[in-house]
């Protein structure tokens, strides 16, 4: 039978790559609404950073397990425990054991860590409780995924095997049950996807309380959920904050059980603690925009060609939508003033060549205006309008 990877092919991780201006690529920069107090982005914004490209990874079966996406970090590919140590101060060897591709539990050897430690990601886990039944309950197949090393995701045995709600496997445990029990039979492999979004505090203010979603062999089974502190065994845990950073843990809990193809995905910072997509507070969006705006004017000065002036005035004007800058208004207005100058001395045989450049020139302003950029009074706006009314190049001409 297929294991079901249902986040195998997320490539969710925004580069940020160079983000100059490719006519007829990524759009035009005078189309979307433009940025606003809280969005440093216009809509469909071509200077917005294009998403890196990953190549997914595969399913698995029963027998063999699936291939990461090309940007994972591989926590264990079936080989050797290298990069995991004993949980205790100072690491050093595990007692834990590989077998056939799979690392294996050995009881009372206590739990294993990673040597990497990491925040917010996206983390792939097989696991598979011992096919011989043995104990009910708790004491069945019991493990658990401790997510920086202590807020735990449950691993269990509850293949007709009920227990406690919330600490059935995939429960966030002691916080809250799955949504569904969608387990393999005992001995068969099972497959979790977690989106771990830790908390973010300012101090003692919460920012972000943090979350986790689970899918449990294809079947989301927690969604979105609030992390309540790290939960934990009998005793309620209360939120707060969580490290930036640390180790993945898998739990001694005295069955063998066994895990495979582990690996993980670090995740983009959310607008709370520096990134820059969703809304953002009004000072964090003024101050990405400022930065957009000097990026464009420094790419501007990149394409000053005498002979060629409007790939320039475009970018220069284009930088006003993230700040109206007076000097590049005024740079703008004589620009365009020649620019227009140039074109009204045209003999009356020659002017239709400069049709599409001078149609977009105007949309550029109408744009500006539209958007309270630039006044409907501003004097190349008018005078670039009025050669488009004179020469008909407002009808929608074939």
């Amino acid at each position: 039978m297929k294991v079901f990877s249902a986040l195998a092919a997320i490539g969710a991780v925004l580069a940020l790559a160079s983000v100059g201006y490719a006519a007829g690529s990524t759009g035009s920069p005078f189309y979307g609404d433009p940025p606003d107090d809280h969005h440093p982005w216009a809509v469909h914004d071509q200077n917005r950073p294009q998403p890196k490209l990953v190549t997914p990874g595969s399913f698995g079966t029963q027998e063999q397990p699936g291939k990461p996406p090309s940007d994972a970090i591989i926590l264990f590919d079936g080989k050797d425990l290298s990069k995991w140590e004993a949980d205790k101060p100072g690491g050093g060897p595990t007692k834990w054991v590989v077998k056939d591709g799979a690392m294996e539990c050995t009881p009372g050897s206590g739990y294993i860590r990673t040597k990497d430690q990491f925040g917010d990601c996206q983390l792939h886990i097989e696991w598979a409780a011992p096919k011989d039944v043995k104990g009910d309950s708790q004491g069945r197949g019991n493990s658990g995924i401790f997510l920086e090393g202590f807020c735990e995701i449950q691993v269990l045995d509850d293949y007709n095997n009920p227990t406690y709600a919330d600490g059935f496997a995939a429960s966030v445990y002691g916080i809250n049950p799955p949504a569904a029990n969608p387990l393999n039979p005992p001995g068969q492999w099972q497959v979790v996807d977690i989106v771990f979004r830790r908390p973010v505090y300012k101090g003692d203010k919460c920012l972000d309380p943090g979350y986790v979603t689970v899918f449990l062999n294809g079947v989301l089974v927690q969604d979105h959920t609030p992390l309540e502190g790290p939960g934990g065994h009998m005793k309620r845990s209360k939120a707060g904050p969580f490290p930036d950073k640390g180790p993945l843990k898998f739990q001694d809990h005295g069955n063998p059980v066994r895990f495979r193809n582990v690996w993980y995905r670090e995740l983009p910072l959310r607008s709370v603690e520096g990134g820059t997509d969703g809304a953002l507070s009004v000072e964090a969006t003024a101050a990405k925009r400022k930065e957009l705006a000097a990026m464009v004017r420094q790419d501007a000065a990149k394409l000053k060609d005498p002979a060629n002036p409007l790939p320039e005035l475009r970018r220069l004007m284009e930088s006003l939508v993230y700040e109206k800058d007076e000097a590049t208004v005024q740079k703008v207005q004589e620009m365009a003033a020649k620019y227009i100058a140039a074109v009204k001395a045209l003999p009356a045989d020659k002017l239709g060549s400069k049709k599409d450049d001078v149609k977009g020139l105007n949309a550029a302003f109408a744009y500006l205006v539209k958007f309270n950029v630039l006044p409907a009074t501003f004097g190349p706006k008018v005078e670039i309008e009025k050669i488009v009314k004179d020469q008909g190049w407002d009808k929608n001409k074939k």
